[in-house]
């Protein structure tokens, strides 16, 4: 995943960049970066590892070198960014968000239309934020270039793209992931997160639609391309992935949560003492079992965040499992002798809930019930870059499937993921087995879908049912 932030400024705008792109320091992965540009200075650039320390204590120095009034900032999955682009267009800084599946035909393609060579990462790959560059500079003009590029890609890529005049700022083709635009006196903003600039003075602008280009300079937001109609919004954001005062498509992500969780506990009938939610994400979504189920909410434990990082950060699955777990203080009042429900936004390999589970039961809990806010997950993310898995075989779901279907496994997915069929049960049964629940139920699609109020069409379900 990622985050972006950007800032067009009749006054210096490295202060509201530094902390505007901060605030996407939830979205948590290796490398923050920041590009700003000064009528005198020219472009000016810093990029850092950030996964083993916050991107404020990375950067505080850089922001008293750097000065202008344009700038744009992110954190990124893996690769440097932004970076700063000499071309036949023009000097620009560039920075994305997305995941590219063609990459290889892409680079085929740039070489064949006289790109000379790109860059190789560690670990032999291309960066994805250099072939977008280089496709961009295959045209006239970088709103020519952009569209260029967006119709060649095969997953997903927004981006805000930096210039000397102003920054063009580009949400994906089918709107998977937000752009949205703030503004105050003297200046406008471009975010992927809606609460990023709020605590800065800015104010709602605009959201762009899908495909949208729009050139943001301090005075105005000009619509350089208008938006499509057709949109596949990623459902999993306000589920897991976006911080609870952000909101997509004027929905709120914590109050999405609320109701996902009152209509898991509306098709529910067990008995426990409380409910708690695994922190942060699955807190909102016990509140909403709460509120419905009438059974009180609690904290068992109690997540220590001043210096462990995301659990989903480290490359190596064992240390995810190790962080995820030092983190988690148990309340010994709280779960011994009790019978606990647990909510959690999803169940990926299910490594790190089983052993939260084994935690409860080695701290005294009685029963330890699973619920989740969202259905089975059957096929890794082909836009987003959700998941470092290397095989769908990795989610437990399609491992069970495997174990209970052998080579026909892919041809029953369809019904596995039917939450009305004999299968579906059966498949969550031995979920429940394997991870030593008392119980477990799944989020139902349909329930999950209506918790947005947005019709299904206009939502991205890929995960869950293998539907673009």
């Amino acid at each position: 995943m990622g985050g972006y932030f950007g800032v067009a400024s009749k006054s210096d705008c490295v202060f509201d960049l530094f902390f505007g792109t901060d605030y996407h320091s939830h979205l948590g992965t290796k490398r923050g970066g920041m590009t700003v540009y000064d009528k005198d200075k020219g472009f000016q650039r810093a990029i850092h590892n950030i996964e083993n320390s916050p991107f404020r204590t990375k950067f505080e120095h850089d922001i008293d070198e750097m000065t202008g009034n344009f700038g744009i900032g992110c954190i990124s999955d893996n690769e440097p960014q932004p970076l700063i682009v000499r071309s036949h267009l023009g000097n620009f800084s560039i920075t994305t968000v997305g995941r590219i599946n063609n990459m290889d035909e892409l680079v085929k393609l740039a070489f064949e239309e006289g790109t000379t060579h790109f860059l190789e990462m560690s670990g032999g790959t291309i960066n994805p934020t250099e072939l977008m560059a280089a496709l961009i500079n295959q045209k006239d003009s970088i709103p020519e270039g952009i569209k260029y590029a967006q119709d060649l890609i095969d997953g997903s890529m927004s981006m805000l793209i930096l210039t000397s005049n102003g920054i063009y700022a580009v949400r994906d083709k089918f709107g998977r992931t937000p752009v949205v635009v703030g503004k105050k006196d003297g200046a406008h903003c471009v975010s992927f997160e809606s609460f990023a600039y709020l605590n800065l003075g800015y104010e709602n602008c605009k959201e762009l639609g899908p495909a949208e280009i729009d050139f943001i300079t301090p005075d105005s937001v000009e619509v350089i391309s208008e938006a499509q109609e057709e949109m596949k919004f990623c459902t999993f954001l306000w589920v897991y992935y976006g911080y609870p005062t952000s909101t997509y498509e004027g929905v709120n992500v914590e109050e999405m949560r609320y109701r996902c969780g009152n209509m898991l506990a509306g098709r529910d009938d067990i008995e426990a003492d409380s409910v708690a939610g695994i922190p942060d994400s699955g807190t909102a979504h016990a509140i909403g079992y709460s509120s419905k189920s009438d059974i009180p909410f609690s904290r068992p434990f109690i997540k220590y965040t001043p210096t462990w990082p995301r659990s989903f950060m480290p490359q190596k699955q064992t240390q995810r499992n190790l962080i995820a777990h030092m983190k988690l203080i148990p309340v010994d009042q709280l779960i011994r002798d009790k019978s606990l429900i647990l909510i959690d936004d999803s169940i990926v390999r299910g490594t790190q809930l089983g052993e939260t589970a084994e935690f409860l039961y080695n701290s005294g809990a009685k029963e330890v019930h699973i619920r989740v806010a969202c259905p089975p997950i059957m096929f890794g993310c082909k836009y987003l870059n959700f998941s470092r898995s290397k095989s769908e075989l990795d989610l437990i779901a399609r491992r069970v499937i495997r174990e209970l279907e052998g080579d026909k496994a892919d041809e029953m997915l369809e019904v596995y993921a039917d939450p009305d069929t004999p299968q579906h049960a059966k498949m969550v049964e031995m979920i429940r087995k394997e991870l030593k629940f008392t119980s477990l139920k799944y989020h139902r699609l349909d329930d999950m879908i209506a918790a947005t109020g947005i019709s299904p069409c206009k939502l991205c379900t890929y995960c869950w049912n293998g539907k673009k």
